[in-house]
């Protein structure tokens, strides 16, 4: 029985010394916290696009948890509620998942860390009736128009002079037949500090949630400068922010952080909530296209003279039939015979009259081939006669030519659609995609869709249009 009791003992002491040096939820929450932030300030164009919705809910499950910390403090994961302690674990996943997307970046770990998203999410709505505390679920829109005037297009007209070293899109037209190719036209772009024609419609903020309300004042949402007053409704809370307040952001998008604040019970509880900023100016795309074409060729072959004799009174003829050098075929709609000579002889006198020969083409040659026939008919009995002949005739052939049919770099804009013409045989395609100055794709097949880009077929015509509601 002692031995048991000292068995039981040293048991009750390993387990204990492991719960010991199992980390509490408050050093697991400031762990996370920052990972998140980090990964948000690593965020390139890539992962601003295609990572803003992971990266939104895993700061909203954190500003969740931070919350709740006074009701877990001290505690260690395994001893909290199912529902907090699923969501430690779907954080602590989607914040592996989205450092593995920044640090291999593709489409792959893109849909991964979505996937992942989607998982957090759960785990954030299961917070949800666990306790009294407010929490945010929802938050529209995620994306931050340009501004309205501040990507306007200039064009410069081929007198004026160069224009700045960053100015680095150039527009090629296509010059029209039997015409000179105009000079190229430089696109210039308004400046980031220009000002608009009028004042930029305002942001309008909703965020959906449980248990929004503040004790004694409205909440607040501050961002950059800009602070203002939420309009309550149920389980909502309305905003309209000057679009300035998000910043300017001339070609490159950018994050941007709001920060909601709202106090209960003393405690003033925030939820920071990041936007896609996007730029005045969308970026560019160029399509180059092979084009492969069959050209005529020509050229004339002369036979080898044939030369027929004939004895004293005989007819004699010579059939020779040609084949075309390999690649080539043989017009027959141009052709000639030629008779070189006519020779005929009685005794020892030579008369020409004396040979009634000729030289013609075959009737029962094959259709890929010339047969001649060459004949010496004496038109006295005692007459000797010989006939040179041969013919002359046109070859023909389609010679494979290659081309590029280049668009050149042309400019997206936010209210223009942009047209590049189609070769409809094409033998190859690249599209090249530039996005707010940091997102670079190529494709050999027309996307169906681009991030902040609608594309569509009309005709011989590839229509893009940059809309800033075309998320990814």
């Amino acid at each position: 029985m002692r031995a048991l009791l000292a068995l039981l003992a040293t048991l009750l002491a390993l387990a204990s010394g492991a719960r010991a040096s199992e980390p509490t939820v408050d050093e697991r929450l400031v762990r996370l916290r920052s990972e998140q932030a980090a990964l948000q300030a690593r965020a390139d164009g890539e992962g601003r696009l295609g990572l803003l919705a992971p990266l939104r809910t895993a700061g909203l499950l954190a500003d969740a948890l931070a919350i709740r910390l006074p009701l877990d403090s001290g505690r260690t994961l395994d001893t909290l509620p199912a529902p907090r302690r699923q969501a430690y674990a779907a954080l602590a996943a989607l914040a592996d998942v989205l450092e593995e997307a920044m640090r291999r970046p593709g489409e792959g770990s893109r849909t991964l860390a979505r996937q992942a998203g989607d998982r957090a999410a759960k785990a954030l709505d299961g917070l949800a009736p666990t306790d009294d505390l407010p929490l945010v679920l929802q938050v529209t829109p995620r994306v931050v128009p340009p501004r309205r005037d501040g990507g306007d297009l200039l064009l410069v007209p081929p007198n004026v002079e160069a224009p700045p070293a960053d100015s680095r899109l150039t527009i090629h037209f296509a010059a029209p037949t039997g015409r000179e190719p105009p000079a190229p036209v430089i696109p210039l772009y308004a400046p980031a500090w220009a000002t608009a024609a009028g004042p930029d419609q305002p942001v309008e903020i909703e965020i959906a949630g449980v248990r929004l309300k503040s004790d004694s004042e409205p909440p607040t949402l501050a961002v950059g400068d800009w602070r203002g007053e939420a309009t309550i409704a149920p389980e909502r809370l309305h905003f309209m922010v000057p679009r300035n307040a998000f910043g300017l952001s001339a070609t490159r998008s950018a994050l941007a952080t709001a920060t909601l604040a709202l106090r209960r019970d003393g405690r003033v509880m925030t939820f920071e909530l990041p936007f896609l900023v996007l730029p005045d100016r969308p970026g560019s795309v160029a399509l180059d296209q092979r084009v492969r074409s069959m050209a005529p060729e020509s050229n004339t072959l002369m036979s080898p003279e044939i030369v027929v004799r004939g004895a004293a009174g005989e007819t004699r003829s010579v059939r020779r039939c040609f084949d075309p050098p390999p690649g080539w075929h043989f017009d027959k709609a141009n052709r000639r015979v030629v008779i070189v000579e006519r020779l005929g002889w009685l005794e020892d006198l030579s008369d020409p009259t004396l040979n009634g020969g000729t030289v013609e083409f075959a009737s029962n040659e094959r259709a890929d081939q010339i047969c001649l026939v060459v004949q010496a008919k004496p038109v006295t009995a005692a007459a000797r006669t010989a006939t040179i002949g041969r013919f002359e005739a046109t070859l023909t052939r389609e010679e494979a030519q290659e081309r590029t049919a280049n668009s050149g770099v042309r400019a997206l804009d936010w209210r223009e659609p942009l047209r590049l013409p189609i070769v409809p045989d094409a033998a190859e395609r690249r599209l090249y995609v530039h996005l707010f100055d940091e997102v670079d794709r190529t494709f050999a097949e027309f996307p169906d869709s681009l991030p902040f880009v609608r594309l569509k077929r009309d005709g011989d015509t590839l229509v893009l249009q940059a809309d800033p509601t075309a998320e990814p």
